[in-house]
């Protein structure tokens, strides 16, 4: 299959940047996207080329939707607070007919035993964590509480991060939890979010120790927001302990929250049910170390999901468009990767300046899912295309499912 990709052409001002190859064919770019991947093409210690998927639009310091390889230097802001957010996806032997007539009391069932939003209020518990925990988070926070102690240990500030209390939440914004059927009818639960409260502590944190390293040293950067730890000092160490730690609750996180979805999914669906016939479960904000090229390389996805040769992955579309279960095609011209989902066109704000509830509802008409004000910003024509997505990126990645949800239950 020949390359899906062009080559982003750097001004004068970024002589020096590394190449930038972008799997962006029929998919608008916007420019402060473009200023922004050639600022983080600057930088010295990028391997190669960045890669830069369908998906992409602007965001903290390095844009989403790109995949940036380093050598002997690592960007916390790349890897971003939501450490390992990503996706979660299993078939189970439901067929859509077993599903009942009526899906609001299953979305509702679900709801309660996955606590989703956030609420902030002096004195009273946030509605998005727990209050007390159910048995499956205690015992996975057994498996996590150990690790933590050692970087809190070295690093008091995180002591007070929502660690086990977010353990199997969803959280907020783009987070989602789906039931969806695929071409063949068949029932399939997917959710999407990340490593919660204490990921995004463990990222902000580190992200300001970051820069006042680069104050310190008196570097100057083209963005604030690509302060960098240099391989072999002490900084570099701890974060690549703390991101890899917060990668594995992400990870646990996807998994609790998705049995209590099933759980609860049991008590209101009469037929008996297997579940996890097929999973998947990736991170798309993460930090990996891979050998790329005959170099060992750390690769930072920043909304961007793994796609080695056979490797299978999970592409959302928004609230009311399809998503793809996919099988990786080993690119190496994209470092293994493929887009992480649809990609933002317009800030949450634009969404909800230029949409209505009336526009909300029209475009999730036939789904159980929130038609609301307060989620008019993740409303379907706030994001890209997911067709023309996945059209750009068909030398990264093989359609395997294709996926339309019937309930959508949002933070």
């Amino acid at each position: 299959m020949a390359h899906g990709y062009e080559v982003l052409t750097e001004p004068a001002s970024h002589e020096h940047a590394a190449p930038i190859k972008m799997w962006t064919k029929g998919v608008p770019v916007d420019e402060p996207s473009k200023q922004q991947l050639l600022n983080t093409a600057s930088m010295p210690f990028i391997y190669k080329w960045l890669a830069v998927m369908p998906d992409v639009h602007f965001g903290k310091g390095s844009t989403i939707g790109s995949v940036i390889p380093t050598i002997g230097a690592i960007i916390p802001a790349a890897v971003g607070v939501d450490i390992g957010c990503g996706m979660m996806a299993v078939r189970t032997s439901l067929v859509a007919a077993d599903l009942p007539d009526t899906l609001a009391p299953l979305r509702s069932a679900i709801e309660r035993v996955v606590p989703h939003g956030r609420t902030v209020s002096r004195g009273s518990r946030d509605k998005g964590s727990w209050h007390d925990l159910p048995q499956a988070t205690s015992e996975a926070w057994a498996g996590l509480e150990t690790g933590f102690a050692q970087i809190v240990a070295k690093h008091p500030k995180l002591a007070k991060a929502n660690t086990a209390v977010h353990l199997g939440t969803l959280g907020t914004g783009n987070h989602f939890l789906e039931i969806c059927l695929d071409q063949a009818d068949r029932v399939w639960f997917m959710l999407h979010s990340g490593s919660r409260g204490v990921g995004n502590q463990i990222g902000s944190y580190f992200i300001e120790k970051a820069k006042e390293d680069m104050r310190r040293w008196y570097i100057n950067l083209p963005d604030a927001d690509l302060a960098y730890f240099p391989e072999g000092t002490e900084n570099f160490d701890d974060y690549v302990e703390a991101v890899e730690w917060a990668q594995h609750f992400a990870m646990t996180n996807r998994q609790v929250m998705m049995q209590h979805a099933i759980d609860a999914a049991r008590q209101v669906i009469e037929k008996p049910f297997e579940a996890h016939l097929e999973a998947v479960n990736c991170h798309h904000n993460y930090v990996a170390r891979e050998h790329h090229f005959g170099k060992n390389v750390l690769v930072t996805r920043k909304g961007a999901v793994h796609a080695g040769e056979g490797v299978m992955g999970i592409i959302p579309g928004s609230m009311g468009a399809k998503s793809f279960i996919v099988r990786g095609r080993g690119n190496i011209e994209s470092f293994c990767s493929c887009s992480h989902g649809a990609g933002r066109v317009m800030s949450r704000a634009e969404a909800k300046r230029r949409f209505t509830i009336a526009d909300h509802v029209a475009d999730t008409a036939g789904i159980e899912c929130r038609k609301d004000e307060d989620v008019i910003d993740e409303t379907p024509k706030a994001y890209k295309d997911i067709d023309a997505v996945m059209l750009a990126q068909a030398d990264l990645v093989e359609i395997v499912h294709t996926l339309r949800q019937v309930i959508c239950v949002k933070g």
